[in-house]
């Protein structure tokens, strides 16, 4: 059963006890909302919240500024210093669960885990992007596999993107998958999800009657430049199209340019992060090379 046990006034002195924990204890309505937003992409847009696993990620979540609503703890086991100042820090509920409960919403396979976040989910907004003249952001368009969503959050990140967008019907960017290969880095940098092509290249249009001149590069293994030959230095939005079908008609309508990445052996194409990842690589090898 849930237990929330609220302390009376103190009688004895001029403190007062703080209030204790909730408690899960069982498979109860809180614990089937948490297990929702593990399996259940409408739950979690609904509820405005999902789940966030590991160390890594919530430090990150945390470090960024990210909104905790509850921070799920195994009933009863000492928490590290790291566990403690997480909950310290922020002002999240605590909820004590019962260990074989929290290992039911961990990582498969790695027991309880120490620490678990509900995060709040952040608004689809295309004003949390900086778009300056160094801008340099990549669209993932129609993505199925929520691993590929986290695996090229992950390279944007690291390649120095200034934000990630993905379009169309496509996998949730808060699927735990997603989240957890993205180890992290989507709490680093925008991620935004639009509902449409035309959502995007509506807002790329208003930055560039503001003066900055973005460029719209699509891929394609039939483009018309080799992606080293092409100036990625400036402010550019690169699309990915979907693991399957590759650029839609009207991603390929909106694109200033199309480029490809050559490749060879007995492969036919690459895998839709790992050819974003290397146009990110790319990127950014390319900028640095200017800024030296």
């Amino acid at each position: 059963m849930v237990g929330c046990h609220v302390s009376g006034p103190a009688t004895s002195g001029p403190r007062t006890r703080k209030a204790e924990p909730l408690k899960v204890t069982v498979r109860n309505a809180r614990f089937q909302q948490w297990e929702a937003l593990l399996t259940n992409r409408n739950k979690r847009q609904r509820a405005g919240a999902f789940l966030i696993q590991g160390v890594r990620p919530i430090t990150l979540a945390a470090a960024n500024g990210w909104r905790f609503e509850s921070l799920l703890r195994p009933e009863g086991r000492q928490l590290s210093e790291w566990a403690r100042g997480i909950i310290a820090d922020g002002a999240a509920e605590v909820v004590d669960v019962a260990p074989e409960l929290l290992a039911e919403l961990g990582e498969r396979g790695s027991g309880e885990p120490e620490l678990l976040a509900v995060g709040a989910i952040r608004p689809d907004d295309f004003d949390r992007i900086p778009c300056g003249t160094d801008f340099f952001g990549i669209v993932f368009d129609r993505p199925t596999s929520p691993g590929n969503v986290g695996t090229l959050i992950r390279s944007a990140d690291a390649f120095g993107a200034s934000a990630v967008v993905v379009t169309g019907h496509a996998a949730d960017i808060y699927d735990p998958k997603a989240v957890r290969a993205s180890t992290g880095s989507l709490f680093s940098l925008p991620v935004v999800r639009a509902r449409s092509t035309d959502e995007v290249a509506d807002w790329v249009r208003a930055r560039q009657r503001a003066g900055v001149p973005v460029r719209i590069v699509g891929t394609d293994e039939h483009g018309t430049a080799d992606i080293a030959d092409y100036d990625l230095t400036g402010p550019r939005l690169i699309v990915i199209g979907n693991e399957t079908s590759g650029l839609s008609a009207r991603w390929r309508d909106v694109c200033d340019d199309i480029v490809r990445i050559p490749i060879g052996g007995g492969a036919s194409s690459l895998n839709a992060a790992t050819a974003g990842s290397v146009l990110l690589y790319e990127a950014d090898r390319q900028r640095r090379i200017v800024q030296r």
